[in-house]
């Protein structure tokens, strides 16, 4: 959430420059328009400047700003590499906008509105800068291999609860087998009264199937 927040302000950085250049390359249009209106000396010195060349050297700057910013909103939101560069390139490109205002001795102690602007602007761009460093693209650390274990820690152990039968003859049922030392694996600890019932519903169906075994070999089908 907050790499895409500040991929926003970068962009909301890279549309300000870009209405930044269309005003520098259209007000000079609107100047020579005011030349055609004037008359006397005042048409004779406007009609000495070349305003097209004015609005493009004081709009190209502007607007490879906005294309450096919206490259590194692009490669911040998209977890690429270059996001500080192009953050760099930027605000090379657009430093020309301090040059808008003439900055007078003391001007922070009673800034009037387009220095109060432009520096707050500056200090916009400086914490973003810093955002940016922070989020910039990292390669992942590798992963340190787990040191090897002992044969015997690495070896699984087994362990079988038994659970003896009162009647003379017959052999120990084995209720439960669990391996310990396995992943995702529980303990083995079954209640002495579920291991009896258990125990119980085996040697009755061991007790059933010998009886069934017995009809069938008296019918002679075994």
């Amino acid at each position: 959430m907050l790499r895409q927040l500040i991929a926003i302000l970068i962009t909301c950085f890279a549309i300000a420059f870009a209405f930044g250049a269309l005003t520098a390359v259209r007000w000079p249009s609107i100047m020579m328009a005011v030349s055609w209106l004037a008359h006397d000396q005042l048409a004779d010195g406007l009609a000495t400047v070349n305003w097209r060349q004015l609005g493009i050297d004081n709009g190209g700057p502007y607007l490879l700003a906005a294309l450096c910013f919206y490259c590194s909103a692009a490669m911040v939101a998209a977890r690429r590499r270059g996001g500080v560069a192009w953050y760099l390139c930027g605000m090379g490109a657009g430093f020309p906008v301090f040059y808008l205002v003439t900055f007078e001795p003391g001007w922070w102690e009673n800034p009037s509105i387009a220095e109060g602007g432009v520096a707050g602007l500056g200090a916009v761009g400086v914490l973003l800068l810093i955002a940016v460093w922070e989020l910039r693209y990292r390669p992942a650390r590798p992963v340190e291999q787990a040191e090897a274990q002992p044969e015997e820690v690495r070896q699984p152990v087994v362990q079988t609860i038994v659970v003896q039968q009162s009647a003379e003859g017959e052999e120990p049922i084995v209720v439960r087998k669990h391996v310990f030392g396995q992943p995702k694996t529980r303990p083995g600890f079954v209640p002495a009264a579920v291991a009896r019932q258990r125990a119980s519903f085996a040697h009755h169906g061991r007790k059933a199937a010998a009886r069934r075994q017995k009809v069938l070999e008296a019918r002679g089908l075994a």
